[in-house]
């Protein structure tokens, strides 16, 4: 969790500056202790170029996969924020037009939840951790709103429509609540470091007689590649860290919407 709780610049120095220290370090333990054990020929940094080529081309599909697939995740966690701030909007319209006092203890309810989501489950979420706040918050509303008898045809159709969008608000949170803990799985990420090791070790393999010209071409390697994964990093947890969404959504339902209207 130390990753999400620095500056992305920060992060992206830490990781591209250890890979490509890493990586120079194995160039030179591999020039110092198995290239001079290696009987090299005429035209084989050809054949080395074709292994890093090959390579190159299957973990580049691999990793520009896994990054698409986590900026997804990224995109669709935020639109779901958006989608619940939204639904507790068009709730608490509905739950307007309720008669007193149920009208109000739903009102209270809702802001309750949109109060605690700012100041005490966003913090917790980005720690990684979920609260039962918010469980104890849509029962106490669910009680009271299950427990209304409407007396009208118009109360009636209210009603109806208020238990769906109360549905589609209890759906919305149940999706950002699996995003708070998902991640990408241990399995691919020893398929990418893995890889990654890989992919540079192959490089060491070129028969170059200067070892700064060597040391370059590593390092702008592990220097792309450090890019590429901290991409993964940063995107891979949407709502943990200091870089996470933030609850901005519902801040403005709480300040443009139910704070106005009580």
């Amino acid at each position: 969790m130390w990753a999400y709780n620095i500056s992305p610049l920060q992060l992206a120095l830490i990781m591209v500056a250890t890979i490509e220290a890493v990586s120079l370090a194995g160039l030179f333990l591999t020039r110092r202790f198995i290239l001079p054990h290696l009987r090299f020929h005429d035209g084989i940094n050809d054949a080395i170029s074709g292994a890093v080529q090959t390579v190159g081309v299957f973990y580049g599909i691999t990793v520009g996969l896994i990054a698409v697939g986590v900026w997804n995740t990224h995109s669709n966690a935020e639109d779901v924020v958006s989608k619940e701030a939204a639904a507790i909007a068009a709730l608490y319209r509905d739950v307007s037009g309720y008669p007193q006092p149920t009208r109000e203890k739903l009102q209270g309810d809702l802001k309750e939840y949109t109060r605690a989501l700012i100041e005490q489950i966003w913090p917790a979420q980005q720690e990684g951790r979920v609260l039962d706040v918010g469980t104890q918050l849509m029962d106490n509303f669910q009680s009271t709103l299950y427990s209304h008898e409407p007396t009208s045809p118009g109360q009636t159709a209210l009603h109806g429509e208020t238990l769906g969008a109360f549905n589609n608000l209890i759906g919305y949170r149940r999706l950002r609540i699996d995003a708070v803990a998902g991640s990408l799985s241990g399995v691919m990420w020893v398929v990418i470091w893995v890889g990654a090791a890989i992919s540079i070790g192959v490089g060491y393999l070129y028969q170059i007689e200067d070892p700064r010209i060597h040391a370059m071409l590593v390092v702008l390697m592990a220097g792309f590649l450090g890019l590429v994964l901290f991409m993964i990093v940063i995107n891979d947890r949407p709502f943990s860290g200091r870089n996470s969404i933030p609850p901005d959504s519902y801040r403005v339902i709480l300040d443009h919407l139910i704070e106005l209207r009580r």
